[in-house]
Protein backbone atom coordinates (compact mmCIF):
# COMPACT_ATOMS: atom_id res chain seq x y z
CA UNK A 1 0.00 0.00 0.00
CA UNK A 2 1.15 3.38 -1.00
CA UNK A 3 2.71 5.74 1.73
CA UNK A 4 -0.10 8.23 2.19
CA UNK A 5 2.18 11.00 3.77
CA UNK A 6 4.33 10.77 0.58
CA UNK A 7 1.38 10.87 -1.60
CA UNK A 8 -0.06 13.96 0.34
CA UNK A 9 3.46 16.03 -0.05
CA UNK A 10 3.56 15.33 -3.77
CA UNK A 11 -0.01 16.67 -4.30
CA UNK A 12 0.85 19.60 -2.12
CA UNK A 13 4.20 20.33 -4.22
CA UNK A 14 2.54 19.78 -7.36
CA UNK A 15 -0.45 22.30 -6.36
CA UNK A 16 2.26 25.03 -5.17
CA UNK A 17 3.67 24.63 -8.09
CA UNK A 18 0.89 24.92 -10.28
CA UNK A 19 -0.61 27.68 -8.35
CA UNK A 20 2.87 29.79 -8.38
CA UNK A 21 2.74 29.34 -12.51
CA UNK A 22 -0.66 30.56 -12.41
CA UNK A 23 0.14 33.89 -10.47
CA UNK A 24 2.92 34.37 -12.24
CA UNK A 25 0.81 34.02 -15.45
CA UNK A 26 -1.81 36.12 -14.13
CA UNK A 27 1.08 38.74 -13.46
CA UNK A 28 2.71 38.78 -17.04
CA UNK A 29 -0.88 39.06 -18.74
CA UNK A 30 -2.15 42.06 -16.39
CA UNK A 31 1.41 43.44 -17.03
CA UNK A 32 0.72 42.70 -20.57
CA UNK A 33 -2.22 44.41 -20.66
CA UNK A 34 -0.65 47.34 -18.66
CA UNK A 35 2.11 47.90 -21.05
CA UNK A 36 -0.72 47.79 -23.90
CA UNK A 37 -2.45 50.89 -22.23
CA UNK A 38 -1.91 54.42 -22.89
CA UNK A 39 -1.18 56.82 -19.35
CA UNK A 40 -3.80 58.89 -18.94
CA UNK A 41 -2.80 62.34 -20.63
CA UNK A 42 -2.30 65.58 -18.54
CA UNK A 43 -4.99 68.02 -18.12
CA UNK A 44 -5.13 70.38 -20.20
CA UNK A 45 -4.46 73.98 -18.77
CA UNK A 46 -7.59 76.44 -19.38
CA UNK A 47 -7.32 78.54 -22.36
CA UNK A 48 -5.97 82.30 -21.30
CA UNK A 49 -8.76 84.59 -21.40
CA UNK A 50 -8.82 86.49 -24.87
CA UNK A 51 -8.35 90.13 -25.19
CA UNK A 52 -10.24 92.09 -27.40
CA UNK A 53 -10.47 91.16 -31.04
CA UNK A 54 -7.67 93.30 -32.81
CA UNK A 55 -8.82 95.74 -34.55
CA UNK A 56 -11.81 96.82 -32.08
CA UNK A 57 -12.59 100.05 -30.83
CA UNK A 58 -12.04 98.20 -27.73
CA UNK A 59 -8.70 96.87 -28.59
CA UNK A 60 -7.50 100.41 -29.58
CA UNK A 61 -8.60 101.43 -25.96
CA UNK A 62 -7.03 99.06 -24.89
CA UNK A 63 -4.02 99.02 -26.18
CA UNK A 64 -0.81 98.59 -24.39
CA UNK A 65 0.66 102.12 -26.43
CA UNK A 66 -1.62 103.90 -24.16
CA UNK A 67 -0.22 103.01 -20.88
CA UNK A 68 0.69 107.03 -19.78
CA UNK A 69 -2.69 108.07 -21.16
CA UNK A 70 -5.42 105.21 -19.43
CA UNK A 71 -5.48 106.60 -16.02
CA UNK A 72 -7.39 109.66 -17.81
CA UNK A 73 -10.28 107.15 -19.40
CA UNK A 74 -12.71 107.62 -16.50
CA UNK A 75 -12.82 110.99 -17.17
CA UNK A 76 -12.47 111.22 -20.94
CA UNK A 77 -14.92 108.17 -21.75
CA UNK A 78 -13.26 107.62 -24.94
CA UNK A 79 -15.06 104.42 -25.96
CA UNK A 80 -18.40 105.95 -25.52
CA UNK A 81 -17.72 109.23 -26.80
CA UNK A 82 -16.25 107.54 -30.07
CA UNK A 83 -19.65 105.42 -30.38
CA UNK A 84 -21.86 108.39 -29.74
CA UNK A 85 -20.38 110.36 -32.79
CA UNK A 86 -20.76 106.94 -34.46
CA UNK A 87 -17.06 106.09 -35.71
CA UNK A 88 -16.56 103.37 -37.53
CA UNK A 89 -13.13 101.47 -39.03
CA UNK A 90 -13.44 102.04 -42.47
CA UNK A 91 -14.30 106.28 -42.14
CA UNK A 92 -12.02 109.06 -43.26
CA UNK A 93 -11.61 110.97 -39.90
CA UNK A 94 -10.54 114.54 -39.49
CA UNK A 95 -9.12 115.47 -36.12
CA UNK A 96 -8.70 118.85 -35.46
CA UNK A 97 -6.03 120.48 -33.40
CA UNK A 98 -5.12 116.86 -31.73
CA UNK A 99 -2.25 118.84 -29.35
CA UNK A 100 -0.16 116.07 -28.26
CA UNK A 101 -2.54 112.83 -29.76
CA UNK A 102 -4.40 111.40 -26.79
CA UNK A 103 -7.03 110.53 -28.99
CA UNK A 104 -4.71 110.04 -31.93
CA UNK A 105 -3.35 107.21 -29.68
CA UNK A 106 -6.84 105.07 -30.35
CA UNK A 107 -8.28 106.30 -33.52
CA UNK A 108 -4.85 105.82 -35.75
CA UNK A 109 -4.76 102.30 -34.73
CA UNK A 110 -8.31 101.68 -35.05
CA UNK A 111 -8.57 103.07 -38.40
CA UNK A 112 -5.63 101.56 -39.94
CA UNK A 113 -6.88 98.39 -39.01
CA UNK A 114 -10.29 98.84 -40.47
CA UNK A 115 -8.42 100.40 -43.72
CA UNK A 116 -9.60 103.64 -42.76
CA UNK A 117 -8.01 107.15 -42.80
CA UNK A 118 -6.50 109.81 -39.98
CA UNK A 119 -6.31 113.27 -40.79
CA UNK A 120 -4.95 115.22 -38.12
CA UNK A 121 -5.38 118.94 -38.48
CA UNK A 122 -2.31 120.27 -36.74
CA UNK A 123 -1.52 123.77 -35.68
CA UNK A 124 -1.28 126.44 -38.05
CA UNK A 125 2.74 126.83 -39.46
CA UNK A 126 4.77 129.22 -41.25
CA UNK A 127 6.62 132.77 -40.44
CA UNK A 128 4.02 133.63 -37.88
CA UNK A 129 3.61 130.32 -36.24
CA UNK A 130 3.15 130.00 -32.10
CA UNK A 131 6.82 128.09 -31.22
CA UNK A 132 5.05 126.31 -28.69
CA UNK A 133 2.47 124.90 -31.27
CA UNK A 134 5.24 124.66 -33.82
CA UNK A 135 7.23 121.88 -31.29
CA UNK A 136 4.17 120.45 -30.42
CA UNK A 137 3.38 119.36 -34.62
CA UNK A 138 6.94 118.57 -34.73
CA UNK A 139 6.69 116.02 -32.00
CA UNK A 140 3.33 114.55 -33.17
CA UNK A 141 4.93 114.03 -36.66
CA UNK A 142 7.07 112.24 -35.52
CA UNK A 143 5.49 110.31 -33.21
CA UNK A 144 2.61 108.88 -35.47
CA UNK A 145 4.76 108.62 -38.27
CA UNK A 146 7.55 106.15 -36.77
CA UNK A 147 5.71 102.90 -36.09
CA UNK A 148 3.68 101.78 -39.35
CA UNK A 149 2.32 99.26 -38.34
CA UNK A 150 0.61 100.52 -35.46
CA UNK A 151 -0.40 103.74 -36.75
CA UNK A 152 -0.49 102.92 -40.60
CA UNK A 153 0.33 106.42 -42.12
CA UNK A 154 -1.74 108.95 -40.82
CA UNK A 155 -2.32 111.98 -43.20
CA UNK A 156 -1.31 116.01 -41.66
CA UNK A 157 -2.86 118.50 -42.47
CA UNK A 158 -3.25 122.30 -40.70
CA UNK A 159 -5.82 124.42 -39.22
CA UNK A 160 -5.52 128.19 -38.61
CA UNK A 161 -6.71 131.65 -39.54
CA UNK A 162 -5.14 131.19 -42.90
CA UNK A 163 -5.04 127.85 -43.33
CA UNK A 164 -6.75 125.80 -46.83
CA UNK A 165 -8.94 123.32 -46.34
CA UNK A 166 -8.06 120.67 -43.61
CA UNK A 167 -8.88 117.58 -46.60
CA UNK A 168 -10.16 117.21 -49.89
CA UNK A 169 -13.76 118.77 -50.23
CA UNK A 170 -16.81 116.18 -49.33
CA UNK A 171 -14.50 112.87 -48.66
CA UNK A 172 -14.60 112.96 -44.50
CA UNK A 173 -17.14 111.14 -42.92
CA UNK A 174 -16.61 112.36 -39.16
CA UNK A 175 -14.96 115.74 -38.17
CA UNK A 176 -13.89 116.04 -34.17
CA UNK A 177 -13.47 119.09 -32.00
CA UNK A 178 -12.32 117.91 -28.86
CA UNK A 179 -11.60 120.73 -26.18
CA UNK A 180 -10.44 122.57 -28.98
CA UNK A 181 -13.55 125.34 -29.87
CA UNK A 182 -12.58 127.55 -26.72
CA UNK A 183 -9.01 128.35 -28.42
CA UNK A 184 -10.77 128.91 -31.44
CA UNK A 185 -13.12 132.09 -29.97
CA UNK A 186 -10.04 133.19 -28.57
CA UNK A 187 -8.42 133.51 -31.68
CA UNK A 188 -11.21 134.66 -33.92
CA UNK A 189 -12.00 131.63 -35.77
CA UNK A 190 -14.33 129.15 -34.52
CA UNK A 191 -16.37 130.02 -37.93
CA UNK A 192 -13.56 129.25 -39.50
CA UNK A 193 -13.28 125.50 -38.14
CA UNK A 194 -17.28 124.93 -38.46
CA UNK A 195 -16.99 126.32 -42.14
CA UNK A 196 -13.50 124.21 -43.14
CA UNK A 197 -15.16 120.67 -41.17
CA UNK A 198 -18.40 120.95 -43.23
CA UNK A 199 -16.73 121.64 -46.81
CA UNK A 200 -14.43 118.68 -45.79
CA UNK A 201 -17.64 116.39 -45.08
CA UNK A 202 -19.49 113.77 -47.14
CA UNK A 203 -23.19 114.55 -47.31
CA UNK A 204 -24.24 112.70 -44.24
CA UNK A 205 -20.94 113.55 -42.20
CA UNK A 206 -21.03 113.58 -38.69
CA UNK A 207 -19.40 116.33 -36.71
CA UNK A 208 -18.56 115.34 -33.32
CA UNK A 209 -18.55 118.10 -30.80
CA UNK A 210 -16.66 118.10 -26.92
CA UNK A 211 -16.05 121.20 -25.47
CA UNK A 212 -15.88 122.54 -21.67
CA UNK A 213 -19.74 123.46 -20.90
CA UNK A 214 -20.19 126.64 -19.68
CA UNK A 215 -23.57 126.97 -17.16
CA UNK A 216 -27.18 128.55 -19.36
CA UNK A 217 -27.63 131.24 -17.04
CA UNK A 218 -24.19 132.35 -17.35
CA UNK A 219 -23.18 135.49 -20.05
CA UNK A 220 -20.83 134.14 -23.07
CA UNK A 221 -17.58 135.38 -23.32
CA UNK A 222 -17.10 135.92 -27.04
CA UNK A 223 -13.48 134.56 -26.67
CA UNK A 224 -14.06 131.98 -24.03
CA UNK A 225 -11.16 133.63 -21.35
CA UNK A 226 -11.97 130.58 -18.65
CA UNK A 227 -12.40 127.95 -21.50
CA UNK A 228 -16.04 127.20 -20.86
CA UNK A 229 -18.79 127.65 -23.73
CA UNK A 230 -22.33 128.01 -23.53
CA UNK A 231 -24.09 124.68 -25.24
CA UNK A 232 -26.13 126.91 -27.51
CA UNK A 233 -23.61 129.32 -28.70
CA UNK A 234 -21.96 126.19 -30.33
CA UNK A 235 -25.00 124.69 -31.18
CA UNK A 236 -25.82 128.46 -33.19
CA UNK A 237 -22.35 128.15 -34.57
CA UNK A 238 -22.99 125.02 -36.03
CA UNK A 239 -26.44 126.04 -37.24
CA UNK A 240 -24.49 128.82 -39.15
CA UNK A 241 -22.34 126.38 -40.61
CA UNK A 242 -25.20 124.72 -42.27
CA UNK A 243 -24.64 121.64 -39.88
CA UNK A 244 -27.72 120.17 -38.39
CA UNK A 245 -27.85 119.14 -34.91
CA UNK A 246 -28.65 115.40 -34.00
CA UNK A 247 -27.65 114.34 -30.34
CA UNK A 248 -26.43 115.65 -27.15
CA UNK A 249 -24.76 112.94 -24.73
CA UNK A 250 -24.23 113.46 -20.69
CA UNK A 251 -21.15 110.94 -20.97
CA UNK A 252 -18.72 113.46 -20.25
CA UNK A 253 -20.98 116.07 -18.05
CA UNK A 254 -19.73 116.46 -14.05
CA UNK A 255 -21.84 118.45 -11.74
CA UNK A 256 -18.60 118.59 -9.40
CA UNK A 257 -17.57 121.24 -11.14
CA UNK A 258 -18.25 124.66 -10.02
CA UNK A 259 -16.48 126.47 -13.17
CA UNK A 260 -15.47 129.56 -10.55
CA UNK A 261 -11.87 128.46 -10.75
CA UNK A 262 -9.35 130.80 -10.47
CA UNK A 263 -7.61 129.85 -13.48
CA UNK A 264 -10.54 128.96 -15.69
CA UNK A 265 -10.99 125.09 -16.84
CA UNK A 266 -6.98 124.58 -17.02
CA UNK A 267 -7.00 125.14 -12.86
CA UNK A 268 -8.52 121.83 -12.84
CA UNK A 269 -6.84 118.30 -14.19
CA UNK A 270 -4.84 117.44 -16.50
CA UNK A 271 -3.63 121.16 -16.65
CA UNK A 272 -3.27 121.98 -13.26
CA UNK A 273 -2.56 125.38 -13.41
CA UNK A 274 -1.62 127.13 -10.09
CA UNK A 275 -1.05 130.33 -11.39
CA UNK A 276 -2.18 132.54 -14.22
CA UNK A 277 -1.21 130.73 -17.82
CA UNK A 278 2.36 131.97 -18.35
CA UNK A 279 3.92 132.56 -14.95
CA UNK A 280 5.88 130.09 -12.57
CA UNK A 281 3.43 128.02 -10.09
CA UNK A 282 2.95 128.38 -6.80
CA UNK A 283 3.58 126.02 -4.57
CA UNK A 284 1.97 127.16 -1.48
CA UNK A 285 -1.35 126.49 -4.00
CA UNK A 286 -3.94 124.26 -2.26
CA UNK A 287 -4.85 121.93 -5.28
CA UNK A 288 -6.91 119.09 -3.12
CA UNK A 289 -10.86 120.83 -3.67
CA UNK A 290 -9.58 120.38 -7.68
CA UNK A 291 -8.21 117.45 -7.26
CA UNK A 292 -12.03 115.74 -6.15
CA UNK A 293 -13.50 117.86 -8.90
CA UNK A 294 -11.59 116.25 -11.51
CA UNK A 295 -11.47 117.22 -14.98
CA UNK A 296 -14.27 118.90 -16.37
CA UNK A 297 -17.95 119.58 -17.64
CA UNK A 298 -18.39 118.96 -21.01
CA UNK A 299 -20.97 119.03 -23.28
CA UNK A 300 -20.73 115.98 -25.81
CA UNK A 301 -22.51 116.96 -29.30
CA UNK A 302 -23.41 115.39 -32.47
CA UNK A 303 -24.12 117.08 -35.86
CA UNK A 304 -24.42 115.97 -39.76
CA UNK A 305 -24.10 117.31 -42.94
CA UNK A 306 -27.47 117.27 -44.57
CA UNK A 307 -27.76 115.14 -47.68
Amino acid sequence: MADLSAISSGLSRRFLLSGAAGLALTGALTGMAACGRKKDAAPEAPPAPAGPPEGSLEWAVAGPWRAQDRPRDPFRHPMETLRFFGLRPSMTVVEFWPGSGWYTEILAPYLARGEGTYVAALFPEGATADPAQAALNAAFQTRFSADKKLYGEPQFTFFGAGSGPVAPAGTADLCLFLRTLHGWMAAGIAEKAFSDAFAALKPGGVLGVEQHRLAPEEDQDPVAANGYVQEAFVKQLAAEAGFVFVAASEVNANDKDTKDHPFGVDTLPPMRLTAPQGEPADPAFDRSKFEEIGESDRMTLKFRKPE
